[in-house]
């Protein structure tokens, strides 16, 4: 039974391993994806783009010449975007937003992650806040 299992995971290692960063065109990304680089960034031409092909859900790495970085889940859903002159608005959440230009009305965000049950945020302070599911700040670190 142990041999079993230590094959079993031998293979789940190995396959993890064999994962690749595939190039891919803008032809090939979600089509959520594309449209949210047309509508976020319409003018802007992609650098490079690939898929991180896991074997299971690949993800799409996105950076557009300006230097903005993007990832976007299998499906094209937004997972994390930088941008160092700051997020573009409507991407973050209205509530995140409200909370940061409160608090902090001289800093943009810069990064914005989507997590399974929480939301982070990158400002331009330094300082990166972490907000639950319901938007509520739960960590602030600077």
């Amino acid at each position: 039974m142990k041999r079993v299992l230590f094959a079993i995971i031998a293979i789940g290692i190995s396959l993890a391993c064999t994962a690749e960063n595939r190039p891919v065109t803008i032809e090939k990304l979600p089509a959520p994806a594309k449209e949210f680089l047309n509508v976020n960034y319409p003018d802007q031409k992609i650098s490079y783009a690939f898929m991180d092909d896991d074997l299971i859900r690949p993800d799409y790495t996105v950076r557009l010449v300006n230097g903005v970085e993007l990832v976007f889940e299998h499906d094209g859903a937004l997972e994390k975007i930088s941008d160092k002159v700051g997020v573009p608005n409507g991407v973050v959440p209205v509530q995140i937003a409200d909370y940061v230009k409160t608090y902090y009305p001289d800093a943009l965000i810069v990064e914005y992650e989507i997590g399974r049950k929480e939301y982070e945020v990158k400002l331009t302070n330094g300082l990166e806040l972490t907000f639950n599911s319901n938007f509520k700040l739960r960590e602030l670190d600077d």
